[in-house]
């Protein structure tokens, strides 16, 4: 049977790093097994916060892929200082922490480049894609953002060519992003914001979330909105998924390296999302137990906030604190395997329940324990609670807390802290193209 053909435009390709760039990365590794032949239309010239090479290795050969050039702010918003880097990736500073440089910055970012700085890549991009697909068939176009520019290309090519299927996905939220309230907009460009939004919704053949919540809050909105989470990869695990696979088993084998009892945060870690209760409550915990204080160990794999930093300096843990910096993709996996618990932190505000990070299903594939905390009844507690991978807590759980800790850490020393995650396999990035490829056949044609 002939292959079905789509489009597929992206900000974040390899070489970018972080959790961004995955999603798109293993749907094209696996569409072509489900009779969907991918091309990938990206910026020649990109501006990323993020750089992780070993990651090149992982697109297909054969993949064809468009480049144009894109112009981007960044590099001249980037001489107000070098904070200005986090806006990148979608990061603030807030309240009393910003300077008048990154007030700025921030003023400007969200009312002058609207809906962000790669707006400017919209118009050229609509032009030059026109005329490639009125010059080659394409069954689909898949717009990826954020950045949600990108929404717009496809918003424009829709509007030129009315039978062009268009599937709008979604990372992250666009005015429902937990950012959003911080980026000082006047009426004027909050609205323009929202009206944006809305046309995508209105226009997209599909929308795609990756989480329930947000598909929920897109259908409301008025968009046909479906859920497709991110997932982990079969080769995740050096060969463990298939070993899963082949004894057909529910649950994934366990490997315990570590000689301290270690709970480890991978990722960026900004002011936002800090959980500074967990480290008031690790420290009663290691003034009450030496020898819980002689075992434990805090290890960060990737950027973290400095006024964290100075937080933890101040309450009295430090000594027992690895700081790694961001490490490429491969090493940042073995330092989770390398681990005791596995800590992911959401954003606080209710209006963050929907937001399920990515690495949680990475987390998920290591069968470690995970902690996290974000707000009650978030998408993240169903599925941990579904999985019986790890406990979620509000932020301002102190006694539950301190409970779970001790009891986790009697645990890993009597050898039995890991119990089996269950019902992963619905996760792995393969089942999760199945369920695209599915929803494209059914919705589309």
């Amino acid at each position: 049977m002939e292959q079905k053909k789509i489009l597929i435009i992206s900000y974040y390709w390899p070489p970018a790093g972080g959790p961004g760039v995955q999603r798109w990365l293993k749907f094209v590794k696996y569409l072509p097994e489900f009779g969907w032949e991918p091309t990938v239309f990206i910026p020649e010239n990109p501006s990323y916060p993020i750089v992780d090479e070993t990651l090149q290795k992982d697109v297909p050969v054969n993949l064809k892929m468009i480049k144009t050039k894109i112009w981007e702010p960044y590099q001249l918003a980037e001489k107000f200082g070098k904070d200005n880097k986090k806006f990148k990736a979608g990061q603030f500073d807030v309240g009393e922490n910003q300077s008048w440089k990154a007030k700025l910055s921030i003023f400007v970012r969200g009312n002058f480049f609207i809906p962000d700085a790669r707006v400017f890549w919209v118009k050229p991009s609509v032009e030059f894609l026109e005329k490639y697909l009125k010059a080659n068939h394409y069954d689909a176009l898949i717009t990826t953002g954020p950045p949600h520019s990108l929404h717009l290309i496809g918003l424009g090519l829709k509007k030129k060519l009315p039978n062009l299927k268009w599937i709008a996905d979604f990372r992250d939220p666009w005015t429902e992003i937990s950012y959003y309230k911080h980026l000082k907009l006047t009426k004027f460009a909050d609205k323009k914001h929202r009206n944006l939004e809305a046309e995508v919704f209105k226009n997209a053949d599909i929308t795609l979330a990756t989480s329930y919540t947000d598909a929920e809050n897109f259908r409301k909105k008025g968009a046909n909105a479906f859920c497709i989470t991110n997932g982990f990869d079969v080769e995740l695990e050096n060969g463990r998924m298939e070993e899963w696979e082949n004894k057909n088993s529910t649950t994934l084998p366990l490997y315990n390296s570590t000689t301290k009892f270690t709970l480890s945060y991978v990722g960026v870690l900004e002011q936002l999302r800090d959980p500074g209760n967990l480290w008031w409550t690790l420290y009663e915990i290691m003034c009450e137990n030496k020898e819980f204080s002689n075992d434990f160990e805090l290890k960060f794999v990737g950027k973290v906030d400095n006024k964290i930093q100075q937080s933890l300096f101040h309450i009295g843990i430090n000594q027992n604190i690895k700081y790694l910096g961001y490490l490429p993709h491969e090493q940042a996996l073995q330092e989770m395997q390398n681990s005791s618990v596995l800590l992911m932190t959401n954003f606080p505000q209710d209006s963050s329940k929907g937001i399920i990070p990515g690495k949680i299903f990475e987390y998920l594939a290591t069968g470690k324990t995970i902690l996290s905390f974000g707000p009650k009844d978030a998408d993240v507690e169903k599925i941990l609670s579904e999985t019986k991978a790890g406990k979620h807590f509000g932020y301002d759980e102190k006694e539950s807390l301190k409970n779970f800790i001790v009891e986790t850490y009697q645990n890993w020393k009597s050898g039995n802290l890991n119990k089996n995650a269950e019902n992963i396999e619905q996760f792995s990035r393969k089942n999760l193209t199945q369920k695209l490829v599915d929803l494209m056949n059914k919705q589309l044609f």
